[in-house]
């Protein structure tokens, strides 16, 4: 490695204690189901009659159906959950899940590749901003004072999201950063970083010490010894080792800003399912997932706001091979403490796709996704203001935060 090449990356590397005490008492999780998800069947509009009607194979069992644990479950009087969602029905019913519907983009194409890019980059359609969305945040609250652990991607790739994050990381799991000697033996760990630094160590000595602090943060969370908190009982699938990661991080005090979570396989264009199949099983990875990560982080949930996005909907209706193809509106997922949650918050748009005219169809887009991430940086994050994050654009009022004016509970007569 040049010399130059190697200054930055013992730089970046070596962390500097009053970085990690300056950042880290908020932690934004952002979960993208990549693929469209059917958020329909997730919160199922069972009051409305349409709903059945249009989608006789792959709706989900009214509530009062019979059908015991097939049965959606209530939520209030016009909507209710997918049985696989049951593990996170606590969340919602503790008023700590909110979830607005009609949330979306104006991008018509369909294309999942240029809705997801245009979200990432927190953008209006065949609009351009520098970096991503995520990445202004950062820099509008905390400018270069970031270390490579204050925004996370569990994954090989950083999400476009945090491209231009000052030192964000793409890591698989904790143990990716860990340098490879006994912790027991602050010794052969400093051995070690002393043959990484070599001739520079003299200049990096006072960040070297404070890495190794850090490290040693980390290597009592190691995965062969951590143990998540009662009741967090994550299963064996790649989301939720991710989110036990990000749960391993958050834990080990390392000045987590920012982590980012993927769930593919959301384009169920062929047999889709009901209350089994293919987007079934999605569901019970989603809520299972999350209610691992919601036990596990119990005694730091005042700090921890999770979000559930997607890039768009289906349409509202099952298509000739029983499965949905790509709509538009979906529904929003925030939890988090003070959430105003318990309720669907927002109006129901109705099931009718005829004031469609240019691109896919599916729910009516009532609430530009941006209002809803704005929203989420102002009254959960600390951002004063989304000017820096989101130009040119002036977010709708939705009201995510309890003491906090915004739209009413979801109006279910649809115009």
């Amino acid at each position: 490695m040049p010399s130059q090449s190697r200054r930055q990356f013992l730089k970046r590397l070596a962390l500097r204690s009053d970085e990690l005490s300056a950042t880290g008492d908020k932690t934004l999780v952002c979960i993208f189901l990549r693929g469209g998800a059917d958020t329909l069947n997730m919160f199922v509009p069972y009051a409305d009659d349409t709903y059945y009607k249009i989608r006789p194979t792959i709706s989900i069992p009214h509530p009062t159906s019979g059908k015991g644990k097939d049965s959606s479950i209530k939520l209030d009087d016009f909507y209710s959950l997918h049985p696989k969602l049951a593990p996170i029905l606590p969340i919602y019913q503790e008023g700590r899940m909110a979830v607005v519907q009609a949330v979306g983009t104006d991008n018509p194409t369909g294309s999942h590749f240029e809705t997801q890019d245009q979200m990432e980059h927190g953008d209006a359609f065949k609009k351009t901003s520098a970096g991503g969305w995520l990445a202004r945040y950062l820099r509008a609250r905390f400018g270069n004072n970031l270390t490579p652990l204050s925004a996370v991607s569990i994954g090989p790739m950083l999400p476009e999201s945090l491209r231009g994050a000052p030192g964000a990381s793409a890591i698989s799991t904790i143990d990716d950063i860990r340098i490879k000697a006994p912790c027991e033996n602050p010794a052969v760990v400093a051995e070690t970083l002393s043959a990484l630094y070599g001739s520079e160590i003299g200049l990096l000595s006072a960040p070297g010490r404070d890495t190794i602090k850090l490290l040693r943060r980390v290597e009592t969370l190691r995965a062969a010894q951590y143990k998540p908190a009662e009741g967090a009982n994550y299963p064996d699938s790649g989301f939720a080792r991710g989110l036990r990661e990000v749960a391993r991080l958050i834990k080990s005090d390392v000045g987590l800003e920012v982590a980012c979570v993927d769930l593919d396989g959301w384009d169920t264009h062929f047999v889709q399912g009901s209350v089994d199949g293919l987007q079934a099983g999605l569901i019970e990875t989603l809520g299972e997932g999350l209610a691992a990560f919601d036990a596990d982080l119990a005694d730091r949930r005042k700090a921890v706001t999770t979000l559930i996005i997607t890039e768009f909907g289906r349409r509202t209706y099952e298509n000739g091979s029983l499965g949905t193809d790509h709509g538009r509106g979906f529904a929003a997922i925030i939890i988090g403490d003070d959430m105003r949650g318990g309720q669907i918050i927002g109006r129901y748009p109705g099931l009718n796709e005829a004031k469609w005219v240019i691109g896919p169809a599916g729910l009516e887009v009532i609430y530009d996704y941006r209002s809803i991430l704005a929203e989420v940086l102002t009254e959960k994050m600390g951002l004063p203001n989304t000017s820096a994050v989101f130009p040119d654009f002036k977010p709708q009022k939705i009201g995510l935060v309890n003491g906090s004016a915004g739209l009413k509970k979801t109006a279910y007569s649809a115009e």
